[in-house]
């Protein structure tokens, strides 16, 4: 892309909002993110509807009833100035707009990416962080117990979401709209299998993925916690609620950060992250394609087959 194109397309949204997702069994929907740590609200009368909230009280996702596991939407938020900007993009990257759904009271405008996602963009409160979080690991001292008992173990309990990933069947062409349409500039990326975006105005590594796929999907929800330790801890919360499959404990490469996913009860997963690279507002990072072998993780066991299965196609 050259540099007169980059310069008409400045406008970026700057933070996730939320997301809604639709699973087959509001019940095990319950249990599984109770059990990973997020608080889980009941948000209608019959009990049918969920909300995930983090240990900052944001509202992350809704959860809804439906015979199959899908993304319903994705909720960007953006800052005022930029939302007619955002508008006049995403006609011009070719996406038209549509009509709000149903019981939206939020200002800002709906509209269909490439793959078929319904995305949201108004304009809300930063949701990502404005610096780097910090790491609160640090080794314990001389004479001094450096690890608790397990019995003492306090539970684990996200502080905000991260990222999330999405299958797509053509991830070039998805990286170029998210670009074109929402200022989300490429972070790194292997071939064209797998792609991370951020978000201009200071984001973690990635907001958004894209992994390939022969159709779209919901790959992973990413969340934040304070540290690597935290991250084995909510492996060993998981299974002991009965979570045993995914992947991990390791660290990657493109983002740096380590992590550890949890299968959940519909073939998607949930990611404990810690200490992702954080990309400041206006910084030019340098995005590179690394060849898969050198692109997925530093250290960690084997990736499980069923990681790149997209139980959606």
């Amino acid at each position: 892309m050259t540099e007169l194109t980059q310069a008409r397309y400045h406008a970026g949204v700057h933070s996730i909002d939320h997301f809604a997702l639709n699973v087959p069994s509001i019940p095990d929907a319950k249990r599984f993110f109770e059990a990973f740590g997020l608080e889980v609200r009941s948000a209608s009368v019959q009990g049918e509807e969920l909300d995930l909230r983090a240990t900052d009280g944001h509202r992350w996702a809704r959860i809804l009833p439906a015979e199959k596991k899908s993304l319903v939407y994705l909720s960007l938020n953006c800052y005022a100035s930029d939302l007619q900007a955002l508008r006049e993009q995403v006609l011009s990257a070719g996406a038209p707009l549509i009509s709000p759904v149903p019981g939206d009271k939020d200002t800002g405008f709906w509209f269909h990416d490439p793959d078929g996602n319904l995305i949201q963009i108004k304009v809300g409160p930063k949701t990502t962080p404005q610096a780097k979080d910090p790491s609160s690991y640090s080794g314990a001292a001389a004479d001094a117990r450096g690890a608790c008992t397990r019995s003492s173990m306090q539970p684990v309990r996200p502080r905000r979401l991260s990222h999330v990933m999405l299958f797509s069947p053509n991830v070039p062409a998805a990286v170029d709209f998210y670009y074109r349409a929402l200022g989300l500039r490429l972070s790194d990326k292997s071939l064209d299998a797998i792609a991370f975006t951020h978000a201009p105005h200071g984001s973690d590594h990635h907001l958004i993925a894209f992994a390939k796929s022969d159709a779209r999907g919901w790959h992973h929800s990413a969340w934040d916690v304070d540290n690597v330790d935290m991250v084995g801890e909510g492996a060993a919360q998981m299974a002991a609620a009965g979570f045993t499959k995914g992947w991990g404990t390791g660290r990657h490469v493109l983002g740096s950060n380590y992590f550890h996913y949890v299968l959940d009860p519909w073939g998607s997963f949930c990611e404990y992250s810690a200490d992702i690279d954080f990309i400041s507002a206006g910084h030019d990072w340098p995005a590179g394609d690394f060849p898969p072998e050198d692109s997925l993780y530093l250290w960690g066991p084997p990736v499980p087959p069923y990681f790149i299965h997209n139980s959606e196609a």
